[in-house]
């Protein structure tokens, strides 16, 4: 079975190296958290296996498929939801919903019940057939979370998902990831929210100016720092010792 992800190698550069080399395997139906400090890189590289930036070196592989090669078939595999919803204002919910299962041509009944059923678990039906041209952010982040989840994907990307969400629409979230991952669908996700990667992610990756620094379990980090001791001390810990190393 191939992996849901793999990176090899992978390096992007701006005015600046901004990614380093990066190799990672992610595996099937795993919860994947990838942490740093602004800057560190996280954001490139989920950019880069979502297919919105080509890198200047290294392999992308979603499910075994190149995804340099043939980025119409990883996509379809995936979705890439940023923290900043993109959702058109002038539809409501269920025609946002709508419109995306018919790019990504979903059968009609089975869209339906797949919107109206992640409605129902965003806290959204109240908003369905309102127009998304009112909404706050956190609806906004909602609906475009709804819209990446509608052709059920395989692999979900999210970069900061939490970002405006208030605390009930938080949980609706995490559940609706609980959800996904249990059943079999991989999810990685960027988040400045320590306690959420300590609380939902399997396994943890911390980015410190550009490369993979640390990886593992949240005990096996624990035993890499050798002390018993919070995420966020873990995480301050690797980073200024990767911060040295650089």
């Amino acid at each position: 079975m191939p992996a849901a992800l793999a990176l090899s190698g992978l390096t992007k550069s701006f005015d600046r190296p901004v990614v380093r080399g990066v190799d990672l395997t992610i595996a099937g139906g795993e919860f994947y958290a990838l942490l740093g400090p602004n800057g560190a890189g996280k954001t490139t590289i989920l950019r880069m296996v979502a297919g919105l930036l080509k890198p200047d070196s290294g392999a992308i592989s979603i499910f075994g498929i190149d995804a340099l090669a043939d980025p119409v078939a990883a996509k379809r595999l995936m979705a890439w939801v940023s923290d900043e919803p993109m959702v058109y204002d002038r539809l409501t919910p269920l025609e946002y919903l709508d419109f995306v299962a018919g790019l990504w041509q979903v059968e009609p009944d089975r869209a339906r019940r797949t919107a109206h059923e992640l409605i129902d678990w965003l806290g959204l039906a109240p908003y369905a057939n309102d127009l998304c041209g009112g909404f706050s952010k956190g609806m906004l982040q909602k609906v475009a979370l709804a819209g990446a989840l509608v052709h059920d994907p395989r692999l979900i990307i999210l970069d900061e998902p939490l970002t405006g969400l208030d605390a009930g629409s938080a949980r609706q979230v995490k559940d609706v990831l609980r959800h996904k991952t249990e059943a079999g669908v991989t999810v990685i996700m960027t988040t400045h929210i320590l306690e959420v990667a300590e609380r939902m992610a399997e396994r943890i990756g911390v980015i410190a100016e550009g490369r993979l620094i640390a990886e593992g379990t949240l005990a096996e980090l624990r035993a890499r720092i050798g002390r018993e001791t919070t995420l966020e001390e873990i995480f301050l810990d690797l980073v200024a010792r990767g911060s040295q190393a650089a």
